[in-house]
């Protein structure tokens, strides 16, 4: 369980490290804020008119008695509401990841080479358009595995209880398990690693993961966080896949990984 601690300080560390590097977390700005933008509209006109889709979708309620026809309708847009700031939340990091490649590109390889003995980064080795190639085609095999997931828990929150506790709970966990691996991918990919080996890795440490991850999501539900959190969140993932890769980190920085290996050592 120490791992969920070791997560959170790589977090940390990520916005402390870009609050020391200004220009570096100005840069980092104009993705979120374009992503904040667009998706700050579809959910305005999910508000607005997502009345009208579930009226339309339940005709069949239009013979109920009041006020069972408006509190069940009332329900489902409530629920279509929340599956659409759930789905808001999944994928804000892939298509802001996306939109932004070249400036958290940039951004994780100044981390590397801040944290990195010899001052260098791992590079790709790959033109800009095949980054941004498999960059997209990464981002929606995730986004898919995002989808199901939201649809499943969507299906499960409508059992009493359960839905209203353990789905909540589950919901943030898995939430915080695919923004790690959209962030992480943007150091992982520059080491050439692939998108199954990444599973694989993230999976190997899972409580590591939601440590990271969890929180932030939590905090990605509050209005525009999101785009502030996240290029330190971006230079907290390239730590944390320092970490996970056994790479030897310099300076304050190190202090999670050497927290680490006492943990694997006890």
């Amino acid at each position: 369980m120490r791992d969920l601690g070791v997560g959170f300080k790589y977090l940390v560390k990520g916005q402390r490290w870009v609050a020391r590097h200004g220009k570096q977390y100005e840069f980092g700005l104009i993705p979120g804020l374009i992503t904040m933008v667009l998706y700050a509209a579809a959910l305005v006109a999910l508000a607005v008119w997502g009345d009208d889709f579930v009226t339309w979708a339940t005709p069949f309620a239009d013979d109920w008695s009041s006020p069972w026809d408006g509190l069940f309708r009332a329900f489902l847009t409530a629920v279509l509401w929340a599956l659409g700031l759930l789905l808001a939340v999944l994928t804000f990091t892939a298509v802001t990841l996306l939109i932004g490649q070249p400036f958290y590109e940039s951004l994780s390889e100044q981390v590397d080479r801040d944290v990195s003995p010899d001052g260098t980064a791992p590079e790709s080795g790959l033109p800009l358009w095949r980054e941004l190639l498999i960059s997209a085609r990464d981002s929606l095999r995730i986004v898919v595995r995002a989808l199901c997931w939201g649809v499943l828990l969507f299906a499960l929150g409508f059992i009493p209880v359960f839905g209203q506790t353990v789905v909540p709970v589950l919901g943030f966990f898995v939430t915080g398990f695919f923004l790690t691996e959209e962030l992480a991918a943007v150091a992982l990919q520059r080491r050439g690693v692939e998108l199954r080996d990444r599973l694989t890795l993230l999976r190997s440490r899972k409580t590591l993961v939601w440590g990271f991850g969890t929180p932030l999501g939590m905090a990605f539900l509050v209005p525009f966080v999101a785009v502030f959190l996240m290029p330190g969140a971006v230079a907290g993932a390239t730590l944390m896949v320092r970490d996970l890769l056994g790479e030897e980190t310099v300076g304050e920085e190190a202090e999670g990984a050497e927290t680490e290996e006492e943990n694997v050592t006890a």
